[in-house]
């Protein structure tokens, strides 16, 4: 009996670890499009994704919640439409010409690839933060 209750509590304890190490993987698999959105979006979107970042009040309408992006498109992420709007092929008048407003951060930063490096690494970059932004819906 005694051994019987061990042997239970030594199954949830291993469970109730696996369980936070699962969670600790699926924060660490969003961390760089997490990071990405923290640099490039929080300002306007907030940290909590809401419309309501820092400089958000500097805008006549109203900054969008990134977190109902799926439930304004009938329960599906928008995917290719996320990603277009922020690499500037769809465009978006607060975001300026080229997204985003304050410079061109997915292309000119992207110089340390060299030439034939700069698509790719800057299209990983965008791909990250889209995918944060789709493991945060609502």
């Amino acid at each position: 009996m005694i051994r019987s209750f061990a042997v239970s509590i030594s199954i949830m304890a291993a469970l109730g670890i696996g369980g936070m190490a699962q969670a600790q993987m699926a924060e660490d698999e969003f961390a760089a499009g997490r990071a990405e959105y923290m640099a490039a979006c929080a300002a306007c979107h907030g940290e909590a994704l809401d419309g309501n970042g820092p400089i958000a009040i500097m805008f006549s309408g109203k900054v969008p919640h990134l977190t109902q992006l799926s439930k304004d498109n009938d329960g599906v992420f928008p995917t290719l439409a996320v990603f277009q709007t922020i690499d500037g092929r769809a465009k978006i008048k607060a975001h300026g010409d080229p997204m985003p407003l304050f410079g061109n951060r997915y292309t000119v930063e992207s110089g340390v690839f060299g030439p034939y490096g700069a698509e790719p690494a800057v299209r990983a970059r965008i791909l990250e933060l889209v995918y944060f932004l789709q493991s945060v819906q609502e």
